[in-house]
């Protein structure tokens, strides 16, 4: 018998804010720049896969609390993003 497992981020709004949260306690760098793979390795290491990250990072995007930049090596946080931990 094989038991079925809910995966850790199934839920897409709760695994971009966790996502969030991640991106929170990681130091930002030169203008607040948050480079993606601070926050890929502990994403992955709590449970997720690339492309739910890949997901979380384009939901959170989609949300407003994250802007990417277009090359995809950093993100920074938005002002309705900061206001989450404030």
């Amino acid at each position: 018998m094989k038991f079925i497992t809910t995966p850790s981020f199934a839920n897409p709004d709760a695994a971009a804010r966790k996502l969030v949260e991640i991106a929170n306690a990681v130091e930002a760098v030169q203008d607040g720049r948050i480079h993606i793979e601070l926050i890929n390795a502990p994403f992955l290491n709590a449970g997720g896969t690339p492309a739910e990250f890949r997901d979380c990072i384009e939901r959170a995007v989609a949300k407003g609390w994250l802007w990417r930049h277009e090359s995809g090596v950093y993100v920074k946080f938005t002002p309705a993003g900061a206001e989450l931990f404030a």
